[in-house]
């Protein structure tokens, strides 16, 4: 039975455009109580993925159904690599031959690709119709479904095409994370840690004590570990919707982490959450080589993801494919580098993170370089 006690609400506060997220075991009943006064009539669209639709479509036809909500689906291929134009074409195909208008409430039910996709067709569907979230993976939970960032992916690199348009709900429902693979759980995970790294050094030490148990799906640890999260980047957001300025701090990581993916061709030998995990691994350790990070904080953090499964270092990796100025060149891709520079997402210890506003691309080679060395 589902009590309020076991279900944790999270506030983003935007204004007109605030909206919760709802965070816990059982969650999903909460869209059959919400979603209803957010639609002009009975009949919502659903984006998902063909493994969420094996796994799930019941779950939320049942919640629906009990709400009186006919629904609408649309099923694409799992993976980063549907992300694209002609997927994102598809769907408002889709949206527009079911009639869908402004009035109405598009879906998102899977992982962090189904939540980028839906965002963005939403956001284009005659100039904007409403969406909800409801993720369906730890990554997407505790990361790419809040704060309104969509996108779809080009040969030039990750989500560079996109637009920041806001849900109008959340749901958080951890007990569908149970038939997520472990790797996939490992992946989520990484983005866990990483709001302890940005400014939460207390998390990142309750992480090192139950990480076990979050990754292990005990109810209180996971809901615990969502909802901090959640809160963490919800902070964020409010203070900064548009990553002009602290919200950037979110992309610890991320820039290793997506030129990692785009060098590998966004292939599922390396999800996003373990591009990030490495990622990470590698901004603490060339904060350290340019004396901006301890280095007894950058093994710590190394330690501390590799126990957790997830990839540290370039070892075992194609190391053509990652060649230093490959990834060097990649990077330069970023949509925040400018002239041979780009801001990269540093820590002057655990849990203070800070903008390296213009690390020069040549000394990120070089350290790239002594990785690769160190990994053969």
């Amino acid at each position: 039975m589902i009590t309020a006690s076991s279900l944790e609400t999270v506030r983003v506060n935007l204004g007109a455009r605030s909206y919760d997220i709802v965070v816990g075991a059982g969650a999903l009943a909460e869209l059959g109580r919400r979603l209803p006064p957010m639609l002009k009539r009975p009949r919502a669209f659903v984006l998902t993925d063909e493994t969420v639709m094996r796994h799930h479509r019941g779950a939320l036809e049942d919640v629906c159904r009990s709400a009186g909500i006919a629904l609408d689906w649309m099923a694409v291929p799992a993976g980063e690599q549907t992300k694209t134009f002609s997927q994102l074409e598809a769907v408002l195909d889709w949206l527009l031959a079911g009639g869908a208008d402004r009035g109405d409430i598009l879906i998102a039910f899977g992982g962090g690709v189904i939540g980028d996709m839906a965002g963005l067709a939403a956001s284009l569907m005659k100039r904007g119709m409403g969406f909800v979230q409801v993720p369906t993976t730890l990554l997407a939970q505790v990361d790419s479904s809040v704060g309104g960032k969509t996108a779809v992916n080009t040969p030039s690199g990750k989500n560079l095409i996109g637009a920041f348009y806001q849900p109008r709900l959340v749901i958080a429902d951890t007990g569908l994370l149970a038939t997520l693979p472990a790797r996939e759980l490992r992946a989520g995970y990484a983005e866990i840690v990483k709001y302890g790294l940005i400014n939460d050094a207390a998390f990142f030490e309750w992480l090192s004590e139950k990480g076990s148990d979050v990754l292990g799906l005990e109810p209180e640890a996971i809901r615990h570990a969502v909802a901090c999260s959640c809160a963490a980047k919800a902070a964020i957001v409010a203070e900064d919707e548009t990553e002009s300025g602290v919200r950037q701090l979110l992309n610890l990581g991320h820039t290793f982490g997506h030129a990692l993916e785009a060098a590998n061709d966004y292939g599922p030998d390396l999800l996003h959450g373990e591009a990030v995990a490495l990622g990470m691994a590698l901004a603490f350790r060339y904060g350290a080589a340019q004396g901006l990070t301890p280095a007894a904080d950058a093994e710590q953090v190394t330690r501390m993801l590799g126990a957790s499964g997830l990839p540290v270092s370039l070892a075992g990796w194609d190391l053509q494919r990652f060649a230093p100025q490959r990834l060097a060149s990649l990077m330069q891709q970023d949509k925040k580098a400018r002239g041979g520079r780009v801001p990269l997402i540093l820590a002057r210890r655990i849990g203070a993170a800070f903008v390296h506003p213009d690390a020069d691309l040549s000394s990120v080679e070089e350290f790239l370089g002594r990785e690769i060395s160190g990994a053969k």
